[in-house]
């Protein structure tokens, strides 16, 4: 079998085609929301969920066929939380990916209708797709692990601390919390889903496998925190410094740069440990956490 950073490659290709295919053709009216759709959705991301959620299915054994729609659902619900984040009464970013954020290459109104329209596509997408299989039990459950990450105990409620947070000094450990909400909690929907997905679902490998995408996700952020301060506007996609001249509360201006890099060493080291009961088994989502945690942008 080939290193999952070739595999990777082919996922990557499998959820862009996916996507195309379920996102609004920009021929379908409105035309203008559908091409926002598409801006948003395709062709400029890392994939760095769908990926998680492949990754996932093939330590457990599922089949591809049944991890797309999970995939395409996970990447639809980071597509929107990004274009309702850059919006003027959000952080009020211009660059997203390299190039203009949604409201800025065609309006605000178009952006936060584009933000509703994916979010909804995706619960469309679990709810319907046959390659979930035919298990209600499992689509629901699915759906719901989906929906429990995305709300105000969830993605939302990790922005709107975000945003209290803006020209405060929460502690380390509120900045924390606020991570594993607005960005580690959809991670872990990504191996959730899999894990509900199985043809046999195995409580304790799920949770080992959680605690994996929790303790990746809150470096993940760290990290991400790291390259504004350490980045560039071309190497990143967005404004580097945008957050030290918004104020906003980041892990390297509460705790030091270097405090911020050894707790992403520290949060590796433990999702690792994570999955040490898989064995080999874990290749796949070894590789992801090197990836993600050592990534340039």
């Amino acid at each position: 079998m080939p290193p999952f950073s070739e595999r990777a490659a082919d996922y990557q290709r499998r959820i862009e085609e996916f996507l195309d295919r379920r996102l609004p053709a920009p021929t379908e009216s409105p035309h203008t929301l559908h091409e926002a759709m598409r801006y948003a959705a395709l062709g400029a991301g890392k994939r760095v969920r769908p990926l998680l959620v492949y990754a996932t299915g093939e330590v457990l054994g599922v089949p591809r066929g049944r991890l797309d729609p999970c995939a395409a659902a996970v990447e639809l619900i980071h597509c929107y939380s990004l274009v309702h984040d850059d919006l003027p009464a959000m952080d009020d970013d211009d660059l997203r990916r390299g190039r203009p954020t949604v409201h800025r290459a065609f309006d605000e109104a178009t952006a936060i209708l584009a933000g509703d329209a994916l979010q909804a596509l995706a619960f469309e997408i679990l709810a319907s797709d046959p390659g979930l299989g035919h298990s209600t039990t499992a689509r629901v459950a699915v759906i719901a692990a989906l929906a429990e990450v995305c709300g105000s105990r969830g993605m939302a409620g990790g922005q709107a601390m975000d945003l209290a947070a803006e020209r405060a000094r929460p502690s380390i450990e509120a900045l924390e919390t606020m991570f594993h909400r607005k960005t580690g909690d959809l991670l872990v929907a990504s191996v959730k889903m899999p894990c509900l997905s199985a043809d046999r679902v195995d409580p304790a490998g799920c949770a080992r496998l959680v605690e994996f995408a929790r303790l990746t996700g809150l470096a993940f952020q760290i990290r991400d925190d790291l390259l504004e301060v350490e980045g560039t506007t071309e190497i990143i996609g967005k404004p580097a410094g945008s957050d030290q001249a918004r104020a906003k509360a980041t892990y390297p201006a509460l705790a030091g740069v270097e405090t911020a890099r050894n707790r992403v060493e520290e949060l590796h080291r433990q999702a690792l440990a994570a999955l040490a009961p898989f064995g080999s088994r874990a290749e796949p989502l070894v590789c992801m956490a090197e990836n993600m945690i050592n990534r340039q942008r």
